[in-house]
């Protein structure tokens, strides 16, 4: 971005905007002082801290100008361009919109339970063979994050693609009205923040918040097989397309194959072409099958969107192979983790060849509420000895997945620890582990698996 303080501050109705402003211009934005690069306009949100406080941090990192919250104008700086508002979140997403709409690139928005932002990354992957694209930075989706990712454009952007992330009503809703999007995909519906919503019926009705900033000649791209989905796709008015397994949908797929670094599968409008992706999993199919609807929708050639989704670069640490310190193959998915996710995992996984064992370390999944127990216990049905040997779970309610293997595996194959016992866990594994075997990771973040995959690299 490249824009005059003059104009910013018309653009946000800042208090002061008729003053007469030096001739400053502002090339990017930041809400984090250290974090900001010379000639950006500084954003002091207030949260469990408030960024007023790191003014000066912001102009030794080279801030031309800031905006402020009228409330704290007494402690304003003096020797910088302060825009006064009365809210610099509410401003930030102002400043966003206005920046979209000056640049006026098409607009796909994405969002689900899981796959999301895969799915974002083989979107942009397929869009760039013919657009300039910019798309949400690692997982920049929220409130603050998606103002973040529109101000982020360069002046050619010719499509933007928008993740959107929600735990709460309303919150899609208001991403999807500041985003205004050409086009809006729902990868799936799972269990992710059931804590919040009780059912499953509830967080699609969240999801399709997505819509309602979908202009009245945009697209709606959704997952077909999902029949939470199908129900309330009746009520919607814009074009709709559909993707999944089922051969009914606008674009199915058909014979996947899956190894532990690709996976392939044909389509239906384009049987003649094996597709294959960079990734392991038959459930990455759909985030797949998706980005070729989107691409499709853009009139991208067909052995273009081949191209693309083959060699896209996936976000990282969501199912990566990395090497163990003894030569073990590890499948890193420690950055989140709910039922759905972790069973589709578990299937993948199971289904890679090894000469070896395959070990399961499994930490807890957060905000599953009053059902966590039992959903953790659900999990049980993608283990199985024949397949994964040795089970390792660490957390709170993991304690309910090892009362249910109980029934299906020996006593010695599935081992329990709680969080403050995750020292011991990986101790364990470092004895345990050979050069032949396979290890899967996988748990939310805020267990911190990545403790004992950084200990397996360098035991």
């Amino acid at each position: 971005m490249k824009m005059q303080v003059t104009e910013i501050a018309k653009a946000v109705s800042a208090v002061n905007a008729e003053q007469a402003w030096p001739e400053v211009s502002v090339t990017g934005v930041s809400f984090d002082s250290r974090k900001l690069t010379a000639g950006d306009l500084f954003i002091p949100l207030v949260g469990e801290n408030d960024g007023h406080a790191f003014i000066q941090s912001a102009i030794d990192h080279g801030a031309v100008a800031t905006l402020w919250a009228s409330d704290h104008a007494d402690s304003a700086p003096k020797d910088l361009p302060v825009i006064l508002v009365g809210d610099t979140l509410t401003a930030l997403q102002q400043l966003g919109q206005y920046y979209l709409q000056k640049i006026n690139p098409k607009v796909v928005a994405v969002t689900g339970s899981n796959g999301k932002t895969t799915t974002k990354d083989m979107i942009a992957s397929v869009l760039s063979t013919q657009f300039n694209v910019t798309k949400t930075h690692a997982n920049f989706n929220n409130q603050i994050g998606v103002p973040i990712t529109l101000l982020s454009m360069e002046p050619n952007t010719e499509v933007v693609v928008v993740e959107m992330g929600m735990d709460h009503f309303g919150e899609l809703d208001f991403l999807s009205r500041l985003v205004q999007p050409d086009v809006a995909v729902i990868t799936m519906i799972g269990e992710a923040h059931i804590e919040f919503f009780g059912t499953r019926d509830k967080i699609a009705d969240a999801k399709l918040e997505i819509i309602n900033g979908l202009k009245a000649d945009g697209t709606f791209i959704f997952n077909g097989d999902e029949p939470l989905l199908q129900d309330r796709a009746e009520n919607v008015k814009q074009r709709q397309r559909t993707f999944g397994l089922d051969a009914d949908n606008t674009l199915s797929g058909s014979d996947v194959e899956t190894s532990r670094a690709t996976t392939s599968f044909k389509t239906n409008l384009w049987p003649d072409a094996t597709y294959t992706i960079p990734m392991m999993g038959a459930y990455n199919v759909n985030n797949a099958l998706a980005a070729l609807l989107v691409g499709d929708t853009f009139h991208i050639r067909p052995e273009s969107a081949q191209k693309a989704i083959a060699s896209f670069v996936p976000t990282e640490n969501r199912t990566e192979w990395l090497t163990g310190h003894k030569g073990e193959a590890i499948l890193s998915d420690v950055y989140n983790s709910n039922p759905t996710a972790a069973k589709r995992v578990l299937a993948a996984f199971a289904a890679v060849p090894t000469n070896g064992k395959r070990i399961a370390v499994l930490g807890d999944m957060l905000e599953l509420g009053d059902q966590a127990d039992a959903l953790h216990a659900s999990l049980a049905s993608e283990l199985n000895p024949d397949t994964i040997q040795s089970v390792y779970l660490n957390g709170e309610h993991m304690q309910a997945l090892a009362a249910a293997l109980k029934v299906k595996y020996p006593e010695t194959a599935v081992h329990y620890y709680t969080m403050d016992q995750q020292p011991a866990m990986i101790e364990a594994l470092q004895q345990t582990v050979a050069a032949d075997d396979e290890v899967l990771l996988k748990g939310s973040h805020g267990i911190h698996l990545e403790k004992v995959l950084t200990a397996l690299e360098t035991a």
